[in-house]
């Protein structure tokens, strides 16, 4: 067992390339343990990965992926969104997928609502990595996928067949999913809490904190930032001290000095490589008409050449296509036409071949326009009852609540997708994402505000930078004189 081990390791350093630090090294015999361990009374085991930003989580995780293929052991790679997926199996070298598409199926209904539930798992002795772990939400909402508990869901799938584990991947330092907070202030993701997957789901867990920061990435203005920011969760300080003298990377923007920035980062970066995180949908539908009419120069509602976000799940579009099964909301996608308008059923669609990063072929699609500029994150749970309605009464001559629902859900205007501009965007809607430029925005912050919450937000804003990241309209008192 020991020569296993040490072949192993021997095969992490290969693909790692650089000497492991003290952390990583550590993250690579508890990784050992985890899988070459003597198993406990309890069959079920859990790792565990924490990571900051610089750590080199990211490297080792890919390395260890590399390992197992030499050993020909199963893994599966999956994240909570399309985006982070992509993301994943760039830096893995291998084929990732949503959580959503893994784990669930889509099965019929009759009261107007696709349901979808745990799918059944066909793989034995499979390691299941889920990166961007903290995203992993375990709160229950109104959902159309299993129990509307997505962690709980994922825990039974993966251990519903024999001598499968999971590997849990994050960063405790951003922020948890919507509505996981203790006391009004964002608290741990639930998916990286060892102590609560032990109470939860009675499993056994391995885990490992990677805290060193990379000495040559020390002189990172971003990772400099993003670790001042860090440290001031859970200190109860609210003197925050930022740095950019020296930084070329960082940079303190006013308002006057937007506009002229962001069209320098759309020739240098490309405007696919260039984003802008605001603290709430309101101020992003703002930036995103601001940029449009402004540097853009598009007077039209919506036009060719625009950037939009997906901002629900769409399983309608590119079934056809192999290599689509759904389109995933954060998906991002470029219109490469419009061809007509539609107004029925008491709102707006617009017909378009839309182009999404990763897929081979534009889709033909129906989109639906009404929440472009509204304030909230996608239709309402009302509004998508409206539209469902408001369609079924042309299929009133089907008697068969079965069948008309089955028209119904192959009908292309229920199907539209939701859309919003994507040059702005969320912190939440851009977690899981990584840009070479990107441009913070906190709005209005009072004093009270300056909290965990707030802290994580800003931390996660500006790891989602590669190369650049700029402070727009922040207080001077954020800076050191």
């Amino acid at each position: 067992m020991e020569n296993i081990q040490e072949q192993f390791k021997s095969f992490i350093q290969k693909y790692f390339c650089f000497e492991l630090s003290h952390s990583q090294q550590t993250a690579v015999d508890d990784f050992l343990r985890f899988i070459f361990g003597t198993k406990g009374s309890n069959e079920k085991t859990m790792w565990i990965l924490r990571g900051y930003a610089g750590t080199g989580k990211t490297s080792l995780v890919a390395s260890i992926i590399k390992a197992l293929k030499e050993f020909k052991i199963e893994s599966v790679l999956l994240a909570p969104t399309g985006r982070a997926a992509k993301v994943f199996s760039a830096y893995a070298g291998d084929s990732a997928f949503t959580v959503h598409k893994k784990i669930y199926r889509q099965k019929s209904t009759a009261d107007g609502e696709g349901k979808f539930s745990i799918g059944y798992n066909k793989s034995h002795n499979t390691l299941f990595f889920v990166d961007e772990a903290s995203m992993i939400s375990h709160i229950g909402e109104e959902s159309n996928f299993g129990s509307g508990h997505l962690l709980d869901d994922l825990v039974e799938y993966i251990y519903n067949t024999s001598n499968n584990r999971l590997i849990l991947i994050g960063d405790v330092a951003q922020l948890p999913p919507v509505g996981n907070r203790v006391d009004g202030v964002a608290s741990i993701s639930p998916a990286l809490n060892a102590a609560f997957l032990r109470s939860h789901y009675d499993v056994e867990v391995i885990e490992t904190d990677m805290n060193e920061v990379f000495r040559q990435e020390e002189l990172s203005g971003i990772l400099s930032n993003a670790t001042i920011v860090r440290e001031m969760i859970g200190s109860k300080k609210k003197q925050l001290q930022l740095l950019t003298e020296g930084m070329p990377d960082v940079a303190r923007i006013t308002g006057a000095e937007l506009l002229e920035e962001l069209d320098s980062c759309y020739g240098k970066y490309g405007m696919d490589e260039t984003m802008v995180i605001c603290y709430s949908n309101k101020r992003a539908a703002k930036y995103n008409e601001g940029i449009r009419r402004c540097i853009l120069y598009r007077e039209e509602e919506f036009s060719g050449g625009d950037r939009i976000m997906v901002v629900k799940n769409n399983y309608f579009w590119g079934k056809e296509q192999e290599d689509i099964d759904f389109i995933a909301n954060g998906e991002i996608a470029t219109v490469v036409k419009v061809r007509q308008t539609a107004e029925l059923y008491g709102f707006h669609f617009l017909n378009a071949d839309i182009s999404i990063s990763g897929y081979e072929q534009d889709l033909s699609v129906w989109l639906l326009t009404d929440i472009l500029f509204s304030d909230a994150p996608a239709l309402t749970y009302e509004q998508h009852r409206t539209l469902y309605h408001n369609i079924e009464n042309d299929y009133r001559d089907i008697r068969s609540q079965r069948k008309r629902f089955e028209k119904i859900r192959e009908n292309p205007y229920y199907n539209a997708m939701q859309i919003k501009f994507a040059y702005a965007v969320t912190c939440h809607k851009a977690q899981g994402g990584q840009w070479d430029a990107v441009f913070v925005d906190q709005g209005w912050i009072k004093d009270d505000m300056l909290d965990d919450t707030y802290w994580r937000w800003l931390y996660t804003a500006i790891t989602r930078a590669r190369k650049k990241v700029y402070f727009v309209n922040f207080k001077k008192e954020f800076f050191p004189l």
